[in-house]
């Protein structure tokens, strides 16, 4: 007898080993992340150019918002703070690209103060006014271990006037602190992924793309697809860039030059050197919060085959 042909998967085709592959089909799209910040533009513009965004359930959202339902399984891939991967890292895999980071100045992670650095007190009044977890202990390090500050910290909301009210300086990051790096209003600004460079001589990663660990063995090639979207849509954007660009000034409060500008200096991907310096923050971030081990040879990676 022939033998029964078996049901189509709910993910799509199969392959030869039992993976799924192709489009979404009839299964749940995958819930996945965008952080609702000017950089992460390039990340997701190409896949509105694409149609891949009519393939996801997409929820835009600040990067503590979204760490947090991917943590709790709200979403089944997305951006999280490099903290909070830290954290959870046995819960979860990382996605090669993309990633959000720095080698050398990033304009929109910064410390603002009303006097410059080596002026501030030694007990400066510090806010934390970022929705960031990696950007506000990234400029704890920085104050204490580099600078030998010891200082007193408050949460505040994200703008400057806010922030600084009351304080000697501000941990600032995403769109507020590109407009204080633009403007500074008399303030003095220090780029800290170029304190990061200058300290450590490596790049600064502040947030990675995970899947779920069992999201990622349910629907291997769920995850593949995504994957793929999401690199695809990363060289789209390097490739029309002045697009990108042209697009985001018809809204945002700034300049093209000033765009263009950001957008070379934001790197999307995870190369060795990328590895070590996320590697390097992981062993300094332990002395501030509880964090997972990684191996030398860690973060462990989805793979896909490709």
């Amino acid at each position: 007898m022939t033998p029964a042909t078996p049901p189509p998967s709910r993910d799509g085709p199969r392959t030869p080993r039992g993976d799924t592959v192709g489009a979404v089909n009839n299964a749940r799209r995958p819930r996945v992340g965008h952080i609702a910040f000017l950089n992460c533009m390039p990340i997701y513009w190409g896949l509105a150019r694409t149609g891949a965004l009519l393939e996801f359930d997409l929820r835009r959202d600040a990067p503590d918002e979204l760490s947090r339902l991917l943590v709790e399984g709200s979403l089944d891939i997305g951006p999280i703070t490099l903290v909070e991967y830290l954290r959870h890292s046995d819960e979860l895999l990382l996605i090669p690209d993309p990633a959000v980071a720095a080698d050398g100045p990033v304009l929109s992670v910064n410390l603002v103060s009303k006097v410059p650095l080596a002026e501030l007190p030694a007990a400066p009044r510090v806010s934390l006014a970022s929705f960031s977890r990696t950007g506000v202990l990234l400029g704890k390090m920085l104050l204490e271990e580099r600078y030998g500050r010891t200082p007193e910290y408050r949460v505040t909301a994200p703008d400057l006037d806010s922030a600084l009210e009351g304080a000697d300086a501000a941990v600032l990051i995403g769109d507020e602190a590109l407009r204080v790096h633009h403007d500074p209003q008399g303030h003095h600004v220090l780029d800290l992924a170029a304190e990061w460079k200058d300290w450590t001589g490596l790049p600064m990663v502040f947030a990675v793309w995970a899947v779920r660990r069992d999201y990622a063995q349910a629907h291997p090639g769920l995850v593949k697809d995504v994957h793929l979207a999401f690199r695809d849509s990363v060289r789209l954007s390097r490739e029309e860039i002045d697009a990108v660009v042209a697009s985001a000034a018809r809204w945002e409060p700034f300049a093209p030059a000033a765009l263009a500008e950001y957008f070379d200096r934001l790197q999307f991907g995870l190369s060795e050197r990328h590895l070590a310096g996320l590697r390097e923050f992981a062993s300094r971030a332990a002395r501030y919060t509880e964090v997972k081990d990684l191996s030398p040879e860690g973060p462990e990676f989805f793979t896909s085959g490709l």
